[in-house]
């Protein structure tokens, strides 16, 4: 359904009667939802897969490994989630056969998630329908996207993300 007007423009109008920060409070909400939007949309595209968002990028670090395995402790590092998260992704993963658990050679606490032939296979096929898709960001230029993204790199730097 879409409604006739913008529901974050009124929340705003409505915010600034009762609070200063407008500006702040209509980006983060407008991101937010963009999130969501973008979210929603990957996670169809990849559904026929099998895959969630999170499960390909998952599989994308795995291939971007020069030996094509990581410790789970490391990909929760690199995917910057809780390492609980990165447990439930790794076993959907290796119950669909796109990777393998192993026991790491040197170190005997660490587990090593492994991409398998098939997994690689099944990156190369979801990554076309994606950039066949522009990642759910058909509306914005290249040159949008690039503001996009160098608008919000100090945000992310402020927070330590790198």
């Amino acid at each position: 359904m879409t409604l006739p007007f913008d529901p974050i423009d009124e929340a705003a109008r409505q915010w600034g009667k009762r609070w200063d920060g407008v500006p702040a409070m209509h980006a983060v909400t407008s991101l937010m939802r963009v999130q969501q939007l973008v979210i929603g949309r990957l996670d169809a595209i990849l559904k026929p897969h099998g895959l969630s968002f999170a499960r390909y990028e998952a599989l994308v670090l795995l291939t971007f490994s020069s030996r094509g395995s990581l410790p789970l402790g490391k990909m929760g590092e690199r995917l910057q989630v809780h390492p609980t998260s990165v447990t439930s992704i790794v076993r959907r993963l290796e119950a669909a056969g796109l990777v393998e658990r192993k026991a790491h050679p040197v170190d005997g606490r660490a587990v090593l998630a492994e991409i398998t032939d098939k997994g690689r296979a099944l990156v190369e096929v979801a990554t076309r329908d994606l950039v066949d898709a522009d990642f759910a960001l058909s509306a914005l230029s290249d040159a949008d996207l690039e503001m996009v993204s160098a608008v919000l790199k100090p945000v992310r730097k402020a927070a330590g993300d790198f």
